[in-house]
C-alpha cells in the first residue's frame, strides 16, 4: 500500500469526532439504571477513557460502505458496553487494583457489586441491540459473547502452564480479536452488505485484533507503569505465558526456561526478577519477534481491504494498523 493513501490521525479524528461523541452519549443513556450503583459504576468506567477502538472500527466499517443511519451509533455503544463489561469481569478475575491509571471499579465498589454490574451491562447491550430487530446482528453478538467467555475460561485453565503458539493465538482470538472482527462485521450488517464483503471486513478486524493483543502483551512486559496505567508484567505475575515468553521458552537454555517457569509457577518475581526475565527475552530476540508478528498481522489487515472502494473511511482503516503497532499504552 502506498503511504500516500493512508489517512493522518487528525483526519481520522475529524472524520469520526461527532459520531464518537454520539456513541459516548448513547452509552451513558443506555447505562442509566434505576439502581444508582449500576449507573455510578458505568459512568465511572466511561469517564476512565480508553481508545474506543472497537466503536471506531464499527463506524469506519459502516462509513466505508456508505451507511449514515443511527444503527451505527447504537451498535457502536453496544460493542463498547460489551467491552466494558469484559473489563469489569477481567479485573475481578485478575484481582486488579488499577485500570488506566485509576483504581479499578472492583477496588472502589467491591467484587460482588461489580460482577453484577458487569452482568447488567451485558444484558443492557443485548437489549439495545434488540432494537435493531435484526437476527443477524443478534447472532453475531451471541457468538461473540460465547467466544469471549470460552476464552476467559480457557485462559484460567492454562494459568501457570506452558502453552504453545497455536494455543496462544486461539486464546487472543477469543479474548480480543473476535470483538474487533465482530465490530467490523456489525458495520457491514447495518448496511445489508453482501456476505463476502462482511467476511472481508471481519478478516480485517481479526488481523487487527491479533496485532493489538500481541502489542498489548509486549507493552505489559516492557512499558513503564506510569505510562501503562497498571503494574508492569501483570501477565507473568498472573501465570500467563504470552508470545515473547513462549518464543524464549522454545529457544532458551535450560536455565532460561527454568527461570521463566519459576515466575509462572510462583506468580511473582520473588525468586526471579522482572529485569532477569527481560534480559532473557532480549537475548533471544523474543520481544522483537513478537513485535514483528504484530506488524505482520497489521499489514495483513491493510491488505485484506485492498478491494474496498477508495473513501475517507478506507484511508482511515489503512491508518489504524499503524496506530495499533506504534502505541505506547
Amino acid at each position: 500500500m502506498s503511504s500516500l493513501s493512508i489517512a493522518t490521525a487528525k483526519e481520522v479524528f475529524d472524520l469520526l469526532r461527532d459520531d464518537l461523541a454520539a456513541i459516548e452519549q448513547e452509552f451513558l443513556k443506555q447505562s442509566n439504571s434505576q439502581v444508582e450503583v449500576i449507573t455510578d459504576i458505568a459512568q465511572y468506567l466511561v469517564s476512565g477513557g480508553g481508545k474506543r477502538i472497537r466503536p471506531l472500527l464499527l463506524l469506519l466499517s459502516a462509513k466505508a460502505l456508505g451507511s449514515t443511519n443511527h444503527s451505527r451509533i447504537r451498535l457502536g455503544a453496544v460493542v463498547e458496553m460489551l467491552h466494558t463489561a469484559t473489563l469489569v469481569h477481567d479485573d475481578i478475575i485478575d484481582e486488579a487494583e488499577l485500570r488506566r491509571g485509576r483504581p479499578s471499579s472492583n477496588t472502589t465498589w467491591g467484587n460482588a457489586k461489580c460482577v453484577l454490574a458487569g452482568d447488567w451491562l451485558y444484558m443492557q447491550a443485548f437489549s439495545a441491540a434488540l432494537e435493531e430487530r435484526n437476527f443477524h446482528v443478534l447472532d453475531l453478538l451471541i457468538s461473540l459473547t460465547q467466544q469471549m467467555v470460552e476464552g476467559e475460561l480457557l485462559q484460567m485453565q492454562k494459568l501457570g502452564h506452558l502453552i504453545n503458539e497455536e494455543e496462544y493465538f486461539d486464546l487472543i482470538y477469543r479474548k480480543t480479536a473476535c470483538l474487533f472482527s465482530v465490530s467490523m462485521q456489525l458495520g457491514a450488517a447495518v448496511t445489508n452488505a453482501r456476505p463476502e464483503v462482511e467476511a472481508t471486513l471481519g478478516e480485517y478486524g481479526r488481523n487487527l485484533g491479533l496485532a493489538f493483543q500481541i502489542v498489548d502483551d509486549v507493552l505489559d512486559l516492557t512499558a513503564a507503569e506510569d505510562v501503562l496505567g497498571k503494574p508492569v508484567a501483570s501477565d507473568l505475575r498472573e501465570g500467563k505465558a504470552t508470545l515473547a515468553v513462549i518464543h524464549a521458552l522454545e529457544r532458551g537454555t535450560g536455565a532460561d526456561r527454568e527461570a521463566i517457569r519459576t515466575v509462572l509457577n510462583e506468580r511473582s518475581f520473588g525468586t526471579v526478577s522482572h529485569p532477569q526475565i527481560l534480559e532473557i527475552l532480549e537475548r533471544h530476540g523474543s520481544i522483537a519477534y513478537a513485535m514483528d508478528t504484530a506488524c505482520a498481522y497489521a499489514e495483513a489487515a491493510r491488505l485484506s481491504i485492498a478491494d474496498l472502494p477508495v473513501t475517507d473511511a478506507k484511508r482511515a482503516l489503512l491508518w489504524v494498523p499503524g496506530f495499533v503497532t506504534s502505541r505506547d499504552r
